[in-house]
């Protein structure tokens, strides 16, 4: 018996997964959360084998979640659903213990059919992802730039952004003035849309 958690934001599309893939004799949908927050508890409770995460639910905290879900999980297979729309997330994602990527586009028993191989240790990849992940853009952010951005992803003032990362104001706004020229956003806001969209922030 394949255990499987289902983690989906859409109550509906959470229910509609559910009921289908009971229907299978070899699969048990053992636990459903509509977001990664209690995944990691939820995980040690019912040990699933194979677990299903929109890709929607992987910005902000959500990489870190999942990394937590696979070093305490690494029996468990991380399979992401994900549209054509987040090939950056997804990149992030493939080096965080998930197995493979499903497109929302499949068919009912193509999801079936992945997580049978996610199970049995396959890797799973949407042929038409992976294209999608390999023409994606690569962050033009550096690593200190993505740092002042995660933080003031949270919406802290400038100060706060530098006291939290042990740098001087003027540093930080300088950081910014260069990520909104890189990324080409208008405003803070804007290029943490942008950097989240693409899978750059941590």
């Amino acid at each position: 018996m394949i255990r499987i958690l289902l983690v989906e934001p859409m109550n509906l599309l959470r229910g509609a997964l559910a009921a289908t893939l009971s229907l299978e004799e070899d699969f048990a949908v053992v636990a459903e959360l509509g977001g990664l927050e209690g995944a990691p508890d939820m995980a040690r409770a019912v040990r699933p084998d194979v677990i299903v995460v929109n890709v929607g639910l992987l910005a902000g905290d959500g990489l870190r979640l999942l990394g937590r879900l696979g070093a305490e999980q690494p029996h468990c297979a991380v399979l992401v659903l994900a549209g054509p729309d987040a090939p950056g997330r997804l990149n992030r994602a493939l080096d965080a213990h998930v197995r493979g990527v499903v497109g929302t586009q499949a068919a009912p028993c193509e999801l079936v059919r992945d997580i049978r191989r996610a199970a049995r240790g396959e890797r799973v990849i949407d042929a038409g992802l992976a294209v999608a992940m390999v023409a994606a853009p690569r962050s033009p952010l550096s690593a200190r730039e993505r740092d002042v951005l995660s933080v003031a992803a949270s919406g802290v003032p400038s100060r706060e952004v530098a006291a939290r990362l042990h740098l001087a104001a003027g540093t930080v706004r300088n950081h910014i003035s260069v990520i909104l020229r890189k990324t080409g956003a208008r405003n803070r806001l804007e290029a943490v849309r942008l950097a989240e969209s693409s899978g750059w922030l941590q």
